[in-house]
């Protein structure tokens, strides 16, 4: 099969990606005081091997009392930029493959525990303060933030700007700001987290002042030819949230900022469970954002096959799908996909070309 919609390349300012499929953010868990070690060198460099064309990392602090837990990936000191740079490194000499860093804080979301102890607040003992837009807590049982300062909005933006420079120092392609998920960017967007009566809170423009006051420090400490995305809650699932038709206005402030593209996702600003859905169920939202908002965007959420890809990327509903559970299911999803569609001329890494004869079945 030729001109697969999904092993098209796909180009943002200097940056061109060999194919349509991209590596969700997946918190790992498994950093020490933010650095990043050898299992982040296995677990985003398989797949790079496995012919994904963009790794974007997983949510990655710019301070250390950002992180979600004590597990969290970091950049906000000069040993995480060799620690990093290891990854990158591997990527690029073994594969073809464009990796991005996804930036963020967790705000009123942090200091709690890794996932498979339960991600539970810490304990008192154990626990550190928490900042975010107002004094909310996420959830009954979590801890409530402080409300921000403008002193403390201004050391996060240098932080921002800090872990920018760094991850261009430690050869990133592209990075993303995690303005999604309840994190703190997101919590400033969402009306459920910020209740502030100032210049940052009450209408959307407001709202979206400080994200875009991030987005522009991040930008001006940002190669020009790399380009930034942005992942949105594009819906909040609640009822008084962010809706569908917000983030199409939030989209067109994001794009009039310079933002590259929109990575569409949606919910977790609250602790209120999103409803059981079916697969593809944020596309839609990709679709009216790229179309409405005249912006590239990402679609996420239970991608399945490749000719599902194909029909989001033929359909002009995404410009690229990324794909989490299903590549920690197959790190080779993207050669599993190429032999299924019959590519011609697939460009298998070297050393597993001897792939490309196998037959399962024989």
């Amino acid at each position: 099969m030729q001109n697969a919609p999904m092993f098209t390349p796909f180009t943002l300012r200097g940056l061109t990606v060999k194919n349509r499929l991209v590596m969700s953010p997946m918190c790992q868990y498994s950093a020490v005081d933010g650095a990043v070690n050898d299992w982040h060198v296995v677990h985003l460099g398989s797949r790079a091997a496995g012919g994904t064309g963009l790794i974007i990392t997983e949510m990655t602090d710019v301070a250390p009392e950002g992180r979600i837990s004590e597990g969290c990936a970091g950049i906000y000191k000069p040993e995480h930029v060799d620690a990093w740079a290891r990854v990158v490194d591997f990527v690029h000499t073994h594969s073809d493959a464009k990796i991005a860093i996804q930036l963020a804080h967790a705000g009123r979301k942090a200091s709690c525990e890794v996932a498979w102890e339960g991600g539970r607040p810490l304990p008192e003992e154990r626990a550190w303060e928490i900042i975010a837009p107002s004094a909310i807590p996420f959830s009954e049982l979590s801890q409530t933030p402080r409300q921000m300062t403008d002193e403390d909005m201004e050391r996060l933006i240098d932080a921002f700007a800090q872990g920018a420079r760094w991850a261009n120092d430690a050869g990133f392609d592209m990075i993303e700001l995690h303005g999604g998920h309840g994190y703190l960017i997101s919590s400033f967007i969402s009306p459920l987290s910020n209740t502030r009566n100032d210049q940052y809170g009450g209408t959307l423009e407001n709202r979206m002042r400080y994200p875009l006051a991030v987005f522009h420090a991040v930008r001006n400490n940002w190669p020009d030819e790399k380009p930034i995305s942005m992942r949105i809650s594009a819906y909040d699932w609640v009822e008084g949230g962010t809706q569908v038709d917000d983030a199409v206005e939030i989209s067109k402030l994001l794009k009039e900022a310079g933002v590259d593209i929109v990575d569409v996702s949606s919910g977790n600003v609250t602790d209120d469970p999103r409803p059981k859905v079916e697969g593809l169920f944020q596309t839609p939202f990709s679709e009216r954002i790229r179309n409405e908002a005249d912006i590239p965007t990402m679609t996420v959420g239970n991608v399945g096959g490749p000719e599902q890809i194909n029909e989001v990327i033929a359909e002009g509903r995404a410009d690229l799908c990324c794909m989490a559970k299903g590549q920690l299911f197959n790190p080779y999803f993207a050669h599993h996909s190429a032999r299924a569609l019959q590519i011609e001329d697939y460009d298998w890494p070297k050393q597993y070309r001897a792939a490309d004869f196998f037959n399962p079945s024989d």
